[in-house]
């Protein structure tokens, strides 16, 4: 029984700062020297970003010093989580109505909910706040997935593929959402700087059944490998003052010696070759890996138009990126691109190379 994801929606938060405007803050509130500040500079021309969006008006506004973030006396970790559990909900909770709203399916039919987070946690959590405000049955079975980063939109479509495979009747609601901004770290190191350049916030979410829609796309495949060699490259573990993102600029180097053999992993239980492959939505980790990956596989700039829109439009998001990148796609596609392949990747700590291949159902 085949798995179809029938809705993709996202949801942003209002606050919208252009990476010019967060150099400058990031100038202010480090302390940068002149050195310091040219390097930080060149770092966030050469991002490919040209704007990111964040639950706070720091980034964005002179706040004369009332912001979140204040110049020598950032936030601990309790603060940080305040806020998280103030803002996840909203921009999940949007996304979620969205996706029902443009579906077949009513809210009283949806039987699993899986909610998808790394940057924050709390219990009673995301899903049950999500039942709540939703107005599900309060019989809806729950999975979270937490603290996974920006591939775990993947586990959760493997766990929804997992459910209705064995229950055709489910219908699932995936709910991905990231507030990355709250996480901005007091510190000048190299990997510090690059983090703090490329992250924003942002929400996706996803109906899946055991049948299709007039727009769709049917799960054909998944394959992850770890590059344990490569495990210590990228981390994420919470701090005194938040969680604290480790990302080294080693990260393209592993992801371009892995990802041909993933692909061709992935590909041989299909049966297919990248040649077959008409659609790619890879996770835009930033713009090196996007790099490595084209030239690796032989993808042209154009093949790969979607990731670096919303590279450039959203920076990375974690988890709902890829989502992003996907739907953007297939708001593109038309009845000329019915029965389609779209392979997708995203990576995370590990190293964790996660991949999938989607094939599409577009009616006439």
């Amino acid at each position: 029984m085949p798995t179809y994801i029938n809705t993709i929606e996202t949801a942003l938060p209002a606050n919208l700062a252009d990476q010019n405007q967060i150099a400058d803050f990031m100038v202010d509130h480090l302390g940068l020297d002149e050195r310091e500040e040219k390097k930080l500079r060149v770092l966030y021309r050469a991002s490919g970003i040209k704007q990111r969006y964040s639950v706070l008006r720091d980034f964005a506004e002179n706040l004369n010093g009332q912001s979140f973030f204040k110049e020598d006396a950032f936030p601990s970790a309790k603060p940080r989580m305040l806020i998280y559990q103030k803002h996840a909900i909203n921009l999940a909770k949007q996304a979620s109505e969205k996706a029902i709203g443009v579906s077949d399916i009513e809210k009283d039919q949806i039987t699993h909910l899986i909610a998808v987070s790394c940057t924050g946690m709390y219990a009673p959590g995301l899903d049950i706040e999500l039942i709540e405000h939703l107005g599900l049955s309060t019989s809806t079975q729950r999975t979270s997935i937490n603290f996974m980063g920006c591939y775990a939109a993947f586990n959760a479509m493997k766990v929804a593929n997992n459910i209705i495979s064995s229950n055709p009747d489910a219908k699932v609601l995936i709910v991905c959402v990231e507030l990355c901004s709250i996480h901005l770290q007091e510190k000048k190191d190299d990997e510090n700087l690059l983090a703090n350049a490329i992250f924003g916030d942002g929400a996706a979410a996803m109906i899946l059944t055991s049948s299709s829609s007039s727009k769709s796309l049917e799960m054909r495949n998944f394959f992850s490998d770890l590059a344990l060699d490569a495990r210590d490259e990228m981390g994420w573990y919470i701090g005194d003052h938040g969680f604290e993102m480790h990302l080294s600029s080693k990260v393209p180097d592993v992801i371009k010696d892995g990802i041909g053999e993933l692909t061709t992993r992935l590909l041989e239980k299909i049966q297919l070759e990248v040649a077959d492959i008409d659609f790619f939505a890879i996770h835009p980790g930033g713009k090196r890996i996007l790099d490595v990956i084209e030239a690796k596989l032989s993808i042209s700039k154009e093949q790969n138009a979607a990731a670096r829109e919303i590279l450039r439009t959203h920076g990375n998001m974690s988890s709902p990126t890829v989502l992003f990148v996907i739907k953007k796609i297939l708001e593109g596609m038309t009845p000329d691109d019915n029965q389609k392949h779209l392979l997708s990747f995203a990576f995370g700590p590990g190293l964790t190379m996660e991949s999938a291949v989607l094939k599409t159902h577009i009616d006439a």
